[in-house]
């Protein structure tokens, strides 16, 4: 009788495809096929989405796979991961592992490594585990404080929408289209005054800068001045003046006289009147003054 007959080998190839088709599973989880990874335990209260396969890292590098996951129903908050991690890591004492997920919802656990002076853990050793406080939880942790802030929001967009509704909305954002449109008109107008004013500044400055040598010149001039001569002879003449003035008040000169003696002064107002009469007479009757003959002979 002929050994392997179509039905063996039949079950041959589906015996190998069946371990084809498992290991294949294993290697597409990330599971080595021949592991040779130490295994070490970590205690969760909570996985949150930690599954078998999820990628181990250490400061962003990938260092082994969680290869299992044992739940305890009667200790519900007690759960045990085993990491299958590189021969080649050494875990120190005080080593954390935290869940961590981004926000594709991928879960990943990140080794937080202790110090090394320490000690180091051996092999089949049990460390605690954690959650990260990520992105995502620090949004979830923000939820409450959003749930309160909503009724507030929703009286501030009903006010908003009664003041937006208030026609005076509508009149002051055209009045302050006028007003733009008047600040361009202006702006435009100090632009045309900048020019002008930059076209006539050559011009001002010349005036400037001559005005400024008038000014040194001035002031040259009067720096060559002879002050002390000048109030030497400013000094003379008010000291002339006040010697005329001494003279006037006293009773010397002719001057001092007709201002301080009332009877020379009534002698030349008599004086004056009797001239004057004289001249009157002269002018009413001049032959009385003036004789005039062609043979000589006087008038009678």
């Amino acid at each position: 009788m002929k050994f392997f007959t179509k039905e063996v080998q039949i079950a041959l190839v589906a015996l190998v495809a069946i371990v084809v088709l498992f290991f294949g599973m294993q290697f597409l989880k990330g599971l080595s096929i021949f592991s040779s990874d130490d295994s070490y335990f970590v205690k969760f209260d909570d996985i949150s989405g930690l599954s078998v396969s999820s990628p181990v890292y250490a400061n962003g590098y990938r260092v082994g796979v969680v290869e299992d996951i044992i739940y305890n129903y009667e200790k519900t908050d007690d759960i045990v991961a085993v990491m299958g991690l590189d021969k080649k890591l050494r875990l120190p004492r005080g080593t954390r592992a935290e869940i961590a997920s981004d926000l594709l919802g991928n879960v990943k656990v990140e080794l937080r490594i202790g110090d090394a002076s320490q000690g180091l853990l051996a092999k089949g050793d049990t460390i605690l585990g954690g959650q990260q406080e990520g992105a995502m939880a620090k949004a979830a942790n923000m939820i409450p404080q959003i749930e309160k802030m909503l009724p507030k929001l929703d009286s501030i967009l009903a006010s908003v929408n009664t003041l937006l509704a208030d026609p005076a909305i509508a009149s002051s954002l055209h009045n302050v289209d006028d007003i733009t449109a008047q600040l361009n008109t202006t702006a435009a107008q100090l632009q045309q005054m900048t020019v002008a004013l930059n076209r006539q500044m050559p011009t001002v400055m010349q005036h400037a800068n001559a005005t400024l040598a008038n000014t040194q010149t001035l002031t040259k001039n009067l720096s060559d001045l002879d002050i002390a001569q000048t109030m030497a002879r400013v000094n003379a003449t008010l000291a002339n003046v006040e010697q005329m003035t001494a003279k006037l008040n006293s009773d010397e000169g002719s001057l001092g006289l007709l201002m301080r003696d009332p009877g020379l002064y009534n002698n030349l107002n008599t004086t004056m009147i009797h001239v004057d009469s004289l001249m009157l007479d002269l002018r009413q009757h001049p032959k009385r003054y003036v004789h005039f003959s062609v043979f000589g002979k006087k008038d009678k």
